[in-house]
């Protein structure tokens, strides 16, 4: 069997030689690490500012939504004052066209 000698000299001189090629890739590992935390913290950002609604939340707003309602008394008086006046079917009929004027 071969048995190697575990002294204090031969460790240092083994871990100088490590540290000393392990200096060549400081720049590069630092930068690479620099970007990995900027990623994460940019991913992190993201995911914070677009929250997504819980369900509960959105249940809460459905139900709290009213859903509006005429009487049919209304419908039926305008719908009478509809095909009684000229005026009013022109305003319809301008309406329906472009409603936004």
């Amino acid at each position: 069997m071969n048995t190697k000698k575990l002294d204090l000299k031969s460790l240092k001189t083994k871990a100088e030689s490590g540290l000393a090629s392990a200096r060549k890739f400081s720049l590069p590992l630092f930068i690479g690490f620099v970007l990995l935390i900027y990623g994460f913290v940019l991913l992190r950002i993201n995911s914070l500012s677009n929250p997504q609604p819980s369900s509960d939340s959105v249940t809460s707003q459905v139900e709290a939504a009213h859903v509006p309602r005429i009487d049919e008394s209304v419908v039926k008086q305008l719908e009478s004052l509809h095909n009684n006046s000229v005026n009013v079917q022109s305003l319809f009929n301008e309406t329906r066209s472009n409603p936004f004027q």
